[in-house]
Formats: structure tokens, C-alpha cells, sequence
């Protein structure tokens, strides 16, 4: 199993986790997206879209980080990171696209650089986009955490995909200060995760191309 990722990525920040949770090792291969080098013709002829993650397991390439971890859960079924009632699942995959497909796309290094290199914008301009958008989607999530079945994690008492996909946004947020004030539950479920090992082996502070 390799994993073609980014230490600072979200998304696969969220596959090192569930990989992490299931106990799965892989060979870890960078791709520095600050740098540029998924635009490099060798990464591009293995994902056109040029993004990470990628995860070549069993002769495949899978790409975009939802479908690699349902392909995990498909496969390693064992610890499971959804539900096993249809309700149950449905809301943790809620949750989790509240992240991955709200939030995270308005704030990843693309739209950022476009923000800045082709609208002008200053970086303090930049940053107020990330922070209200960061901290708007936020405000929604905990207000889901507040209306279902949540206990110490973000579904239930054991990790799940929302858990997934939830830390590594609360990291993003953290580089760019966004103002995490009242949203208790959010970051109870984010100190519970953090003081797990999978999590914490799975950080980019753990990564082997970390950078300060």
C-alpha cells in the first residue's frame, strides 16, 4: 500500500487517520504541494486531477480522500468507522461532507493562491476569507453535534469518518487563527480524538516531510 500525500493536506491527513484507526501500514511518498510538484509530469500521469491523496492499494489508484476511506472501510471493515445502522451512517456521512464539501474547498491551498496571485487580495484580505468561511461552516457543525447522537466522538463513543475529516480541519483552522470560541463541543470531540495514538501518529508534525 503507498500513500502519494501532503503533511500539511487535509484530506489526507483524513486517510493517515483511518489508516491509522485500522491499523494499516503504507509507504509513505511525498508530494509538496507548496512546491509545486503535483503539477510534475510523474505525479500528473498518476492522478490528472493533480491533488492529494492517492492510495495505490491492490493494482488501483483511488483518489479523492471520502472514496479512499470508504474503499478502506469496504475492505478492513474492522475497527469500522461508520455505523452500523443505515440512520447512523447517514449522519456521520452528513457531518463529514459538512466538512469535506462545505468548508474545506473554499479554504485549500488552490483557492488561496488564486485569491492571492489572480484577485490581489492582500494576505490579510485572504485570511478574513478563510476565517469567516472556516468559522461560518464551523458554527453549522456544532449545531449538528447538538442534534443527534453525539458522545465522545463526533457519532457515539468511538471514532468515525466525521472524526476523519473534523481534526484535520480544526488543524487547517489553527495555522490561520480562526476563533474557535464557542464551539465547545467541536473542539471537546477534537481534544478526545487528538489524545488518541492513531490520531496522534497520523498528525503532520509526524509526517516524515514535516515543515515548520
Amino acid at each position: 500500500m503507498k500513500l502519494h500525500n501532503y503533511f500539511r493536506s487535509s484530506a489526507s491527513f483524513r486517510v493517515r487517520i483511518a489508516l491509522a484507526l485500522k491499523g494499516l501500514s503504507y509507504e509513505y511518498v511525498s508530494v509538496h504541494l507548496a512546491r509545486g510538484e503535483q503539477f510534475n509530469e510523474d505525479f500528473t500521469q498518476i492522478n490528472t486531477d493533480a491533488l492529494v491523496p492517492v492510495l495505490e492499494v491492490d493494482g488501483l489508484r483511488l483518489t479523492q480522500s471520502m472514496a479512499i476511506i470508504e474503499y478502506l472501510e469496504e475492505t478492513h471493515p474492522t475497527p469500522a468507522l461508520l455505523p452500523a445502522d443505515a440512520a447512523g451512517r447517514a449522519r456521520v456521512r452528513a457531518m463529514t461532507q459538512s466538512i469535506a464539501c462545505e468548508i474545506h474547498p473554499l479554504n485549500n491551498l488552490r483557492v488561496l493562491k488564486y485569491l492571492s496571485n489572480s484577485l490581489k487580495l492582500d494576505e490579510d484580505q485572504k485570511n478574513m476569507w478563510y476565517r469567516h468561511w472556516v468559522r461560518l461552516g464551523l458554527e453549522a457543525f456544532e449545531k449538528q453535534l447538538g442534534a443527534g447522537e453525539t458522545g465522545r466522538y463526533c457519532h457515539g463513543d468511538t471514532p468515525s469518518l466525521a472524526d476523519c475529516t473534523l481534526v484535520p480541519q480544526i488543524f487547517n483552522g489553527k495555522r490561520f487563527n480562526v476563533d474557535f470560541s464557542g464551539l465547545t463541543k467541536t473542539m471537546a470531540i477534537f481534544d478526545a480524538c487528538m489524545a488518541l495514538p492513531a490520531f496522534q501518529q497520523a498528525q503532520p508534525s509526524a509526517c516524515p516531510d514535516f515543515e515548520v
